[in-house]
C-alpha cells in the first residue's frame, strides 16, 4: 500500500480547544500532518486519509513539542469557531 503525508500550517487568532488535546492552546500557527493511503484498484490515482495529528507546545515542562492525533473535523469546527471571533 502507497502511503504518502501532507504538512500543513493551520493559523489560529485565538486561543482554542480541540477534541483529542486535553489542553487549551494559544493562538499561533500550528503543524498539521496528515497521512494519506493510495486506494489500490481505481483506474486513477486516489487517496484516503488514515491519520490527522497535530504538533503543540508540550503541557509538561520536559517536552517541548507534542504530537496528538486529531479527528480532522474537529480540526474544521476548531478553524470555524475561531474564525467567527471576534478580533482582540
Amino acid at each position: 500500500m502507497q502511503t504518502r503525508s501532507r504538512r500543513e500550517i493551520v493559523t489560529f487568532k485565538h486561543s482554542f480547544q480541540i477534541r483529542g488535546i486535553d489542553h487549551p492552546l494559544p493562538a499561533g500557527r500550528y503543524e498539521v500532518i496528515t497521512d494519506e493511503e493510495m486506494i489500490e484498484g481505481l483506474s486513477f490515482a486516489s487517496y484516503r486519509r488514515v491519520a490527522t495529528m497535530m504538533i503543540v507546545p508540550a503541557a509538561s515542562h520536559g517536552a517541548r513539542m507534542e504530537m496528538f492525533s486529531i479527528g480532522p473535523v474537529d480540526l474544521a469546527d476548531a478553524q470555524r469557531i475561531d474564525a467567527g471571533m471576534p478580533d482582540e
